[in-house]
């Protein structure tokens, strides 16, 4: 629930306590994922973990690129893990929704859930910065018919 007290508070700014990225969408999940409590490991290396360390910012890629944390929550055993589901209806707050928006295998945009009605997931983003937004992005410019969804479910105990 922290996290998705964390995106509701910062969907449409930016906390002075981490970098602003022009692509920020998985900064801001990050963040949330931090705020709900998921520990960071593998630093200094940029290319192992999920983590941030400021003054001077580093960062890994997991924490930065959609594509990347991905990739990292797939394959985690440790820390912050989640589990790929096969549908948006298994979903539960805070959550991670990855979107490849013209189906050819890499992710573009990362979200996290907010609120469930219905069975149906709403999500809040940043990089065009978006709250409570139903999860299938048909409204968004960058919606395609070969879209394809990879849903998230981030496992409670670290």
């Amino acid at each position: 629930m922290a996290a998705v007290a964390y995106a509701n508070r910062w969907w449409d700014s930016f906390n002075p306590e981490y970098p602003i990225f022009r692509d920020d969408c998985t900064n801001f999940i990050s963040q949330c994922l931090r705020a709900g409590g998921a520990p960071m490991r593998g630093a200094p290396n940029r290319g192992q973990g999920w983590w941030m360390i400021g003054q001077p910012e580093r960062w890994s890629y997991s924490w930065s690129v959609a594509h990347s944390l991905r990739w990292y929550l797939e394959t985690s055993t440790q820390g912050l893990r989640a589990t790929r589901v096969s549908s948006a209806s298994e979903l539960q707050l805070g959550d991670v929704i990855f979107y490849d928006f013209t189906g050819d295998g890499r992710i573009d945009h990362s979200t996290i859930v907010t609120r469930i009605e219905q069975g149906v997931p709403y999500v809040n983003a940043h990089t065009s910065n978006s709250s409570d937004r139903i999860y299938t992005y048909e409204d968004s410019t960058a919606y395609t018919p070969n879209m394809q969804y990879y849903y998230y479910h981030i496992e409670d105990e670290f």
